[in-house]
């Protein structure tokens, strides 16, 4: 696997950043000693350290020392951070090589550009990826900026395709996609835990339900992946005449099961949509 040279930032240290970096570092992507962190609570930040990676409270030290610098707090820190950024950070040559990446959910690149304006020749990429980087199968997609070269989104792409699917998108859709693949992954957790109780009621132990669910949903979703069949096909090909799995099946209708789904997607691409307007 390829590995990437340069220093690593995050502004912001929580889930999704600590998703990102600590995938890099497992898969030896990057060292721990390129990459630093920083965070308001610098005890919020203990398994950072836990891993060897550097800390701080302040974020201007991560935008001078990182050459890709992750933007990761939540929205509506966005205009104070950067206020407070622009009030310290001294411009130099350096700035226009430096590539920032937003993970922030709704925020669009055109606002991002206008809160970094400070640093001149800005590249900012907007990403919005999930927490399964942080196990090699995520989900990223992204949508360059004004001054993006290519050169920049194929490093981009190299690290983030390192830690499951990367893929350029229309800006257009990131929202939409927030709400499969971001805010999926809680959707399949509670399915999962659903799952393992119907066994646990059958009798089955605890952990042995947890494990069968979380392995079917896996291979379930292999099968998707691997054979390109669409899911009602190979719904179909387990649903046998009069068979166990079709009263299942008439039971998850009853339940509208995709309804329900369906509008949780939609709900959480519209929420994704109103958190970059606030």
């Amino acid at each position: 696997m390829a590995k990437l040279d340069e220093k690593i930032g995050f502004i912001g240290g929580g889930n999704m950043a600590y998703s990102i970096g600590s995938g890099l570092i497992s898969r030896e992507f990057v060292k721990t000693s390129q990459v630093i962190v920083s965070g308001p609570n610098i005890e919020n930040l203990q398994r950072w350290r836990d891993i060897g990676v550097a800390t701080t409270d302040d974020n201007c030290a991560v935008l001078d020392k990182a050459d890709i610098i992750f933007i990761c707090v939540k929205p509506h820190i966005l205009t104070p951070m950067a206020a407070q950024l622009r009030s310290i950070h001294t411009p130099t040559s350096k700035d226009k090589d430096k590539l920032f990446v937003s993970v922030l959910a709704g925020i669009n690149i055109k606002s991002l550009e206008e809160e970094f304006s400070f640093v001149e020749g800005l590249k900012m990429i907007r990403t919005m990826p999930n927490t399964p980087l942080q196990i090699g199968e995520g989900i990223t997609v992204y949508t360059p900026g004004s001054y993006v070269k290519q050169q920049d989104l194929e490093k981009l792409h190299l690290m983030l395709s390192s830690l499951g699917i990367a893929q350029q998108v229309p800006e257009s859709m990131i929202n939409a996609i927030g709400g499969v693949a971001g805010c999926g992954p809680a959707f399949v957790y509670t399915v999962i835990e659903a799952l393992a109780d119907g066994a646990v009621k059958e009798g089955v132990p605890r952990k042995m339900a947890q494990t069968f669910a979380a392995q079917m949903l896996l291979g379930a979703a292999k099968m998707v992946l691997i054979t390109g069949k669409h899911p009602a096909v190979l719904r179909d090909e387990v649903c046998s005449a009069g068979g166990a799995t079709i009263v299942g099946v008439h039971e998850l209708e009853k339940g509208n099961l995709r309804a329900t789904i369906m509008n949780a997607v939609e709900k959480s691409s519209k929420r994704g949509a109103e958190l970059g307007k606030k």
